[in-house]
């Protein structure tokens, strides 16, 4: 999906936003371009149109199409990403032009990172101003181990053991019997995140019998899906542009910790990292609370304004 403002904008390439969403699910229909979900699940949208921004907010591949959803699967992601982006350009009504900043949140915010360590090798026609990522996972094995949230991380271990299965050849064996794979095929095939909508009964059957199967093992230490793992983390030595990192002291689904160590190396590493651990903030809420800040720091990123780095609170 691209938004943009309704006047033209000749002579002067929009800037552009490329919004990369969470987790909504693996299965093709829960595409968030598939009816009106974009507008309401980007954060501050109006405003950033009001700004004069492009928006563009790709699917991901799988969703919207009829192929796999490589979920967490970060060069996939970010390809998507960054092919999104040029795609709008071809658009004459978006006036989009080759300068973009990334923001996303959750899953959105790992396929930003990724895609901002491929942007120069992978599209050197684009030029990335800055990159925000909230509530990122950072380090899969530690997120899927983490979380405080049991039930949840049954589903998100539901939905990747599914995707990768299909994708990888990840073996399904490894969550036990038969009949509990099955389980967490359906799960992952039958549900899209809906925020505020309650589960069916049989989601929540389904969720508690993931949920014994997937406390007896530790994906971290078990392969193929270790080493998986691994390589679809996203690396803090891979930052090329000052990043922004948000996170929340109240987030029971990417563990706050988890995001702080990645800020952390980064950090060490000598990268221009601005980091923020909002109080009381949830997994759904931070993007929100944080819109309007965020939309600052993206628009001093193509002010050309010097990013410093915020390090200390890391």
């Amino acid at each position: 999906m691209v938004v943009a403002p309704v006047s033209r904008s000749p002579g002067k390439p929009r800037s552009v936003i490329a919004w990369t969403h969470g987790l909504i699910g693996i299965a093709q229909r829960c595409a968030p371009s598939q009816g009106a979900a974009n507008f309401t699940a980007i954060p501050a949208l109006r405003e950033a149109i009001r700004r004069g921004y492009t928006i563009v907010a790709p699917d991901y591949p799988g969703l919207g199409s009829n192929m796999v959803h490589p979920v967490l699967v970060g060069r996939s992601e970010a390809i998507s990403v960054l092919d999104a982006v040029r795609s709008a350009r071809k658009i004459p009504e978006a006036d989009a032009g080759s300068r973009f900043a990334l923001w996303g949140e959750s899953q959105g915010g790992h396929a930003a990172l990724w895609a901002g360590q491929l942007a120069t090798s992978y599209s050197p026609d684009l030029q990335l101003v800055g990159t925000a990522a909230i509530v990122p996972p950072t380090d899969l094995a530690r997120n899927f181990s983490e979380g405080k949230d049991a039930r949840v991380r049954a589903l998100l271990t539901s939905y990747t053991a599914a995707s990768w299965s299909r994708y990888y050849s990840a073996p399904m064996s490894t969550f036990g019997s038969r009949q509990v794979q099955n389980v967490m095929l359906r799960l992952a095939d039958n549900n899209c995140v809906t925020p505020g909508k309650s589960p069916r009964l049989g989601t929540i059957i389904g969720v508690a019998i993931a949920q014994n199967s997937v406390r007896k093992v530790d994906l971290g230490r078990t392969q193929p899906w270790a080493r998986l793992m691994s390589e679809n983390n996203p690396s803090p030595s891979a930052i090329r542009v000052p990043t922004l990192i948000y996170t929340g002291t109240d987030d029971t689904i990417v563990a706050p910790g988890v995001v702080r160590d990645f800020a952390r190396r980064a950090c060490k590493l000598g990268k221009t990292i601005t980091y923020k651990m909002v109080p009381g903030g949830e997994h759904a809420t931070v993007a929100r609370i944080e819109a309007t800040s965020t939309l600052n720091w993206i628009d001093a990123r193509f002010a050309g304004r010097r990013a410093i780095a915020d390090c200390h609170s890391a």
